[in-house]
């Protein structure tokens, strides 16, 4: 529930490096983090950034990569307060507790440390602050990778905290990606129905099981705010913006102040985004938001995440939140799922099903019955926006192994015979394919791949895998492995 906390755990864990050196936010500082996220290494805290002064700021980078190693969740978890060692199963199961608990409203109180420093109108000049230029083919700065916006509806029944791209427009705008159906567009629309600009906040560096909320693609009407107090059993407290009613973490690192234009727009992008491409010249109008005032803690620390090619934090929060969310759609639908992931190979477009057996050959259903049920149910809901492919797996199967989900995709699932396209939904522009490749690049583009052998559906599989696990006694393995070392192999295979 404290971000600088999650930097001390970090050190704890030897998962930090503290770079004092002089770096320049401009492609130096994306350049380490990038490299970071390529190889899986430490997370870096750079002290000390060309242009920096009056404590703004530090950056830390990767803040939610994987690490390498046995504990390669690590961060994820630190985020929940759970072991490092945590799988993703874990970390999924934790961020799916608060679905049936009571949501727990936050605690307002009348300072934190988000306030020891202010900066008003005039005192400030966004485009002289040390905004990382994350990728040299990038339209700006982006100071918005790792934030939360914060937005509430005109009636105030719906507080919404959400993650979307931002970059530095001029020294007191951001121009910032807002797309249908994002909360922060929903949000927009329901102040432009009224003629108002839209009251507005951008945190950075809040309780990390915040930002790991605010990337989940929760119902509509949802507040972020409850259900992180019945995900961790605690009310996170919060305090009143001063230029308008909305309220942030008391705790959080950096708060922006201001409003979002609901008819003022400016060129943003290209970015290099999640996908792993950057289109040079790629830039679209896109919402203006004015900052009015900025609010900091000593030593503030800015998080960035440098999207594009794996892996980094949109690899790591919104396929497996998305996959989470999914889950719990498809269980509240009577749908026979077991688990579900979104493999980063797949660069998160893909969300693998594994299917409960014995529930389906109750069904008593057919492969295109079955698909049609799951791609009709999460191709038009907003859980699948950036699902672009559907993989159902029999039990067999581990979601969370990249090996295991490649095996049964390419021996089991024949290609269009086992397949079912859907080009009459709401498509994910930013996946290259869609909006730079042929067709509409919003309509279209998914498929329900199904990788059920036509025995499942009815009497089991008919099959043993020719691999160690199942091939041999299991006593057989259990004396290879105890002799695996002596025999002169390593120790931990």
């Amino acid at each position: 529930m404290n971000f600088r906390s999650y930097v001390e755990a970090l050190k704890q864990d030897n998962d930090l490096v503290e770079i004092d050196r002089e770096i320049d936010p401009d492609l130096e500082c994306g350049a380490i983090i990038r490299k970071v996220c390529e190889t899986d290494d430490k997370a870096p805290l750079f002290n000390n950034l060309k242009g920096a002064h009056n404590g703004l700021w530090r950056i830390l980078g990767a803040p939610n990569s994987l690490r390498s190693g046995k504990d390669k969740y690590g961060r994820l978890a630190r985020h929940l307060a759970l072991p490092p060692s945590s799988g993703m199963k874990e970390i999924l199961d934790k961020m799916l507790s608060a679905k049936n608990a009571p949501p727990i409203p936050p605690n307002v109180v009348k300072t934190g440390v988000c306030n020891e420093n202010v900066l008003n109108e005039g005192e400030f000049d966004l485009t002289k602050l040390p905004v990382p230029l994350l990728h040299q083919a990038d339209g700006g700065k982006y100071i918005q990778t790792y934030g939360m916006h914060v937005i509430s509806s005109p009636e105030k029944d719906w507080t919404n905290w959400s993650i979307a791209r931002a970059m530095v427009y001029d020294k007191d705008h951001l121009a910032g990606l807002v797309i249908p159906p994002q909360h922060v567009w929903q949000m927009q629309q329901k102040w432009k129905a009224i003629g108002k600009d839209v009251p507005w906040a951008l945190c950075f560096g809040v309780p990390p099981a915040a930002i790991m909320a605010s990337s989940m693609p929760l119902p509509d009407g949802c507040t972020e705010a409850g259900y992180i107090g019945a995900m961790t059993g605690h009310a996170i407290d919060v305090v009143k913006c001063e230029t308008n009613d909305l309220y942030v973490p008391a705790n959080a690192e950096i708060v922006l102040e201001g409003t979002m234009s609901i008819t003022e727009t400016g060129p943003e992008g290209p970015f290099g985004e999640m996908h792993g491409y950057v289109f040079p010249g790629d830039s679209h109008p896109c919402p203006l938001y004015k900052v009015n005032k900025i609010t900091y803690r000593n030593g503030a620390i800015l998080p960035v995440s440098n999207c594009g090619r794996l892996t980094d934090e949109t690899h790591t929060m919104i396929g497996p939140l998305a996959a989470a969310e999914i889950h719990q759609l498809c269980k509240d639908a009577g749908l026979p799922v077991k688990e579900a992931m979104s493999p980063f190979e797949s660069q998160v477009t893909w969300v693998v099903l594994q299917i409960d057996g014995a529930k389906l050959r109750q069904m008593k259903t057919t492969s295109e019955e079955l698909c049609r049920k799951f791609g009709d149910l999460i191709f038009n809901h907003k859980a699948g926006y950036t699902i672009h492919r559907l993989l159902l797996v029999g039990e067999d199967i581990d979601v969370y192994n990249w090996k295991d989900v490649i095996w049964a995709f390419c021996t089991r699932c024949r290609p269009s015979l086992d397949e079912y396209f859907y080009d009459d939904v709401r498509g994910f522009p930013l996946i290259p394919y869609m909006g730079h490749g042929n067709g509409s690049p919003v309509q279209g583009g998914k498929v329900v791949s199904d990788a059920l052998m036509p025995t499942e559906y009815t009497t089991g599989p008919n099959w043993q895998a020719a691999d160690f696990k199942n091939s041999y006694p299991e006593d057989l393995q259990d004396k290879v492995n105890a002799e695996w070392a002596s025999m002169g192999f390593k120790a931990d295979h």
